[in-house]
């Protein structure tokens, strides 16, 4: 999670995509001991204008590989974020929701509050979000109580109090990270632990929950509900509005550290490819949809897009976009239609992003390293946006659904 920037925040954009065709059969399940947590969609309008740049960064921690204390970086674009209660009394914290980590600290605006349910570890808390020694945050481990909300409630978590969590260029009133990733990311990063449980272990382990699930929805910011929510122990079918198709984690590294999972993605009816099918990782803590650099070329190509250097993304003409095609992505056996207005950065925000307000802009970014290399996409905001996204560490897979905003238009 890297790059400092001042947050200023807007409302997040309306970020648009996908229609599916189902060429696999579903997998369906009920689970019960489900509880949601509504979260809040914000962009940044006054720090890092390039976020392809900020996105790109955030993935070359990831290529440097899963388990370690260097475990992601923080993008310079938009966020999603939750408010959760740490001690009893709860003091409340406004977190970033990152399945791309896993540790949960706070310390990064507002101070840590020691109640009568917190408890010093001794151990010192590290995590690297660059680089740098400038990027990255430390200071003690806590347990503590944790409320997402009523039903929501974890003893005994493991918070890192950081000293200098303005390290992670937060900034504003964000005060630290809510980490949604798998449990070896943790390793490392607690001085006295191999690795420490997460929130989503220890919902699980305290049979808050009855399977160890999170399905996360997010909606594009001109809606109605612009907003998002996650649900903890399943998934929401109300958000839905197909079956949910799984596909299992994948086993080529350094993606199978953190949701990670294999696809292909072609161009257009006739089905020119644009990436062969490779592993990537699924993450909320990306903006764009970002694939490796010989796939971007071809993409570039196909869509006749020029850079534009002062937002980092490609740029296309009206005309142009009115002979965008489609982009299929097959994932598990199931094809994902990402429509053109799904590639579109939302033109009414353009200006958030220091572009151009009648410009196009496509959200497909160069993520900076060709395939083959480990981690060759991200499927960002931009990909859960349109679909309804399930982490099931239970089972060890990823799965996807349709959402009443998955044909939207609203870019």
């Amino acid at each position: 999670m890297v790059l400092s920037r001042s947050l200023s925040y807007l409302l997040l954009p309306a970020l648009a995509f996908l229609s599916l065709s189902a060429r696999a059969s579903p997998h369906s399940r009920t689970i019960p001991s489900t509880a949601t947590l509504k979260l809040a969609v914000k962009i940044n309008a006054n720090g890092i204008k390039n976020i392809a740049a900020a996105d790109r960064a955030r993935a070359q921690i990831f290529l440097q590989g899963g388990a370690s204390s260097s475990i992601s970086a923080v993008n310079g674009g938009l966020d999603y974020t939750a408010v959760i209660g740490v001690g009893s009394p709860p003091t409340y914290y406004t977190l970033l929701v990152d399945t791309g980590s896993s540790n949960t600290w706070i310390g990064a605006s507002k101070p840590y509050t020691v109640t009568s349910t917190s408890e010093d570890t001794g151990g010192q808390f590290y995590v690297a979000y660059g680089t740098s020694s400038s990027q990255s945050v430390s200071g003690e481990e806590y347990l503590d109580t944790v409320t997402l909300n009523s039903d929501l409630v974890i003893t005994k978590q493991s918070i890192g109090v950081a000293e200098n969590g303005s390290n992670a260029g937060l900034g504003g009133s964000i005060d630290g990270i809510l980490g949604l990733g798998p449990v070896g990311l943790t390793q490392t990063s607690v001085s006295n632990a191999y690795e420490v449980p997460t929130v989503m272990d220890n919902l699980y382990s305290q049979k808050t929950i009855s399977s160890e699930v999170l399905g996360v929805f997010f909606s594009p910011a001109p809606s109605d509900d612009a907003t998002g929510e996650l649900t903890f122990g399943g998934y929401d079918t109300s958000k839905i509005t197909g079956s949910v198709n799984y596909v299992p984690i994948t086993s080529t590294s350094p993606a199978n550290a953190y949701w990670g999972i294999d696809q292909s993605i072609s161009y257009g009816a006739n089905g020119a490819v644009i990436l062969t099918e490779t592993a990537g990782i699924v993450d909320t803590g990306t903006t764009l949809i970002m694939i490796a650099t010989d796939a971007f070329y071809r993409y570039q190509l196909a869509t006749g897009a020029i850079l534009d250097l002062t937002t980092g993304l490609l740029m296309i003409s009206s005309n142009q976009y009115n002979n965008l095609l489609s982009l299929y992505y097959t994932i598990g056996g199931v094809s994902y239609e990402l429509t053109p207005n799904g590639q579109i950065w939302p033109r009414s925000l353009n200006t958030a992003i220091g572009g151009t307000a009648d410009a196009v802009y496509l959200i497909v970014s160069n993520l900076g390293s060709p395939t083959g290399s480990g981690v060759d996409f991200i499927n960002g905001y931009f990909f859960l946006q349109r679909f309804y996204s399930v982490f099931d560490t239970t089972n060890s897979q990823v799965g996807f659904a349709t959402t009443a905003y998955t044909n939207a238009t609203s870019n």
